[in-house]
């Protein structure tokens, strides 16, 4: 199969299980957000801080060297599986141990009776990670999609169904539990025809695999930081309830690019990593970055739009002071559309310390402006410094970009300009609908909603894309 099929047959499958997950994500946070307080939605979300940190140690930093190298020798993959089950036992203790630091750090004793519970993640994560690297190495998409759906699946019913019986965070600590077993046990299942351990243990063999995974994890670790700083500070500088709302305003900003994005970079990456010259890679990287921000843009400019409708609707009127928090972090989601792709094409020419680099070069100028923009602005200085720190992190990015594959920017911007103008199009529209007719209501919601999709598509179909051609994609699926 070549790969432009393999990358369509797998996107299928991807977006399949993402489509059903982010539906049944939606309207699980619904649902709970209508039940638990902001404060609850903070105090999950400290917890879901440490699972984040933790995560990046997974499999030792290996998923990405796995994939790139086409690993196959049993034994390399046994001392990376030992390794990698040793490590989620230690971290379950070592967090056990650091328990009364972080209840300390916040001021909060709830948090006493819930990280235990989170930590019990990590021996269950660490287990089965090697399988779903495998799984995508050889491009099993089908099943790593029914995988993570029934995982999804599994944990939205523990969740929902404890909340409603007054379970408060427990019951979102609970449905995490649930999503970490039933992933282990279905990765294991299917991925032990690929794989199946050996009593081998031995580090020196996989000495560049080591390597690799060093640049891996310290790149991990500045992304942890990066991606959280705001969230710690916010924490412990500000409130709980604040956090709360900077939770809600972030899920709501970010929700397209963490559902979207993964799709494209899980197919994507392993086909990069068979591609070895810097024309097919770059061209590669372009057709991404094409495809997500035509995805992405008129997603994140219709919310941006409809949230003073949208957030009361969707979480209730509690969280209305999310608002004016998400109108500033959309414009990260801009952001992000360009620089998601960077990772997969600086692992595939195996180079991760330019990842590495990129993220150390935004932590060091984060740390400072977020600090400041927290003590002296509050909660809405904070998604500012956050917006700088993005704006800067997409100037380095296209610079570490051209070292690899060459100058993109005159291709970047003949691409870009269209979703752009196409989204300033649904902007004029949905303003002149609201100043006639309103913002608030569900009516009025589903109207812009399809104002805004009938300017994007018909200005898509006239300048970007003929009808014959959606077709024929239609008909290649």
């Amino acid at each position: 199969m070549s790969n432009q099929k393999t990358a369509i047959n797998g996107a299928k499958w991807t977006t399949s299980a993402t489509v059903i997950t982010t539906i049944l994500n939606a309207a699980q946070t619904a649902i709970i957000a209508r039940i638990l307080a902001p404060s609850v939605f903070g105090l999950v979300s400290i917890c879901t801080i440490m699972l984040s940190f933790f995560q990046v140690f997974a499999n030792l930093g290996f998923a990405n060297s796995i994939i790139s190298t086409q690993e196959t020798d049993k034994k390399k993959l046994s001392t990376i599986f030992f390794s990698s089950a040793g490590l989620g036992v230690i971290f379950c203790i070592v967090i056990n141990l650091c328990s009364p630091l972080v209840v300390s750090f916040y001021h909060e004793p709830k948090l006493a009776a819930i990280i235990p519970l989170a930590a019990l993640n990590f021996p269950l994560i660490y287990s089965g990670q090697i399988y779903n690297t495998l799984l995508q190495k050889e491009l099993r998409f089908k099943t790593i999609a029914v995988n993570d759906t029934l995982c999804v699946v599994a944990s939205i019913v523990t969740t929902v169904t404890l909340a409603y019986n007054g379970f408060n965070e427990f019951a979102m600590m609970y449905g995490q539990l649930t999503w970490a077993g039933v992933r282990l046990i279905s990765y294991t299942l299917t991925g032990i025809k690929l794989f199946r351990p050996v009593w081998h243990f031995k580090p020196k063999e996989i000495q560049d695999h080591l390597k690799f995974g060093i640049y891996s994890i310290g790149e991990g670790l500045l992304g942890f930081a990066n991606s959280n700083l705001e969230n710690i500070l916010i924490g412990r500088l500000i409130s709980l309830e604040a956090l709360g709302y900077y939770n809600i305003a972030w899920t709501l900003a970010i929700f397209p690019i963490y559902k979207l994005n993964p799709i494209i970079m899980q197919v994507s990456f392993p086909i990069m990593a068979k591609m070895k010259d810097n024309e097919g890679l770059k061209r590669a990287y372009l057709k991404i970055v094409d495809f997500i921000t035509y995805c992405n843009f008129p997603i994140l400019t219709g919310l941006a739009l409809t949230a003073l409708g949208v957030v009361p609707l969707v979480f209730g009127h509690n969280f209305l002071p999310s608002v004016p928090l998400f109108k500033v972090v959309v414009f990260v989601g801009f952001l992000s559309c360009v620089t998601t792709p960077f990772a997969s094409l600086s692992f595939s020419k195996g180079q991760p310390k330019l990842v590495f680099l990129l993220n150390l070069i935004v932590l060091l100028v984060k740390i400072p402006v977020i600090y400041i923009a927290a003590k002296y602005f509050g909660l809405i200085g904070i998604t500012y410094g956050y917006l700088l720190a993005s704006i800067i992190e997409t100037c380095v990015c296209f610079y570490f970009v051209t070292t690899l594959v060459g100058s993109i920017l005159p291709q970047f911007l003949n691409n870009i300009y269209k979703p752009l103008s196409f989204c300033l199009a649904m902007v004029v529209a949905l303003l002149i609908y609201q100043y006639f007719l309103g913002t608030i209501g569900l009516v009025n919601i589903i109207a812009q909603v399809v104002i805004g999709a009938a300017v994007y598509v018909g200005l898509t179909l006239k300048f970007k894309m003929s009808l014959r051609e959606v077709m024929d994609i239609k008909k290649s699926l």
